[in-house]
């Protein structure tokens, strides 16, 4: 990949990855209920499940996930499904009294918050159809292919890592106002609202959508 093509496709993951979506409320709800280090088991995940999903566009199974509504509308109600799911277990998060031992994070177990990230990107066909708009546009045809796509899926991966890990930690930030079972209740059901808003934005996805 030329070095201009590559500067312009840092800027494109850039965009993708700052704007709003279910993996940065993810990483946000992560960071805020169990701190940066462990949260980037949760960004880990997010990262296997997008390169699982560029691994499709290489190949060519993406543009038939795309254009099959069976298969499309399948990945778009499981995800759909899940971040209800998400956003039920924010609502029914326990709050702690931080008052005494604050910023401690609470514990949980690595590969449930890998799998966690895993399933929120991996889920998300909105995810693979944007991928299937803007990836092809950095590929040079004549080119070898193999290199193209291991440079694109480390810039993207990089990129991604920085700014969910920025998300995680802005969140894990607010941990110091939090000194009440009150208070953790309310952001909680805020983050909550934000994953059962991201569920409905996600079921009005239709194919063809690129945003």
């Amino acid at each position: 990949m030329e070095w201009e093509l590559w500067l312009a496709f840092v800027g494109a993951s850039l965009a993708i990855s700052l704007s709003p979506g279910a993996g940065a409320i993810q990483s946000m709800a992560t960071g805020l209920r169990h701190g940066v280090r462990r949260g980037y088991w949760s960004i880990a995940g997010l990262q296997i499940g997008l390169m699982l999903q560029l691994a499709l566009v290489a190949v060519g199974l993406g543009a038939i996930v795309a254009k099959s509504v069976l298969m499309f509308t399948v990945i778009k109600w499981v995800g759909v499904a899940y971040l209800v799911y998400l956003a039920v277990r924010q609502w029914r998060a326990v709050p702690q009294d931080l008052s005494e031992d604050l910023g401690t994070p609470v514990d949980s177990g690595r590969l449930a918050l890998l799998m966690r990230g895993f399933l929120v990107n991996m889920t998300n066909p909105k995810g693979l159809v944007f991928l299937l708009a803007v990836v092809p546009q950095f590929v040079v045809l004549t080119a070898p292919l193999v290199p193209q796509y291991l440079a694109i899926g480390a810039t993207m991966t990089i990129v991604d890592l920085v700014v969910m890990g920025l998300y995680a930690g802005l969140a894990s930030h607010l941990l110091r106002w939090l000194r009440t079972p009150r208070q953790q209740t309310t952001l909680n059901r805020t983050f909550s609202g934000l994953f059962a808003t991201a569920a409905v934005a996600l079921s009005l996805v239709r194919r063809g959508a690129t945003v």
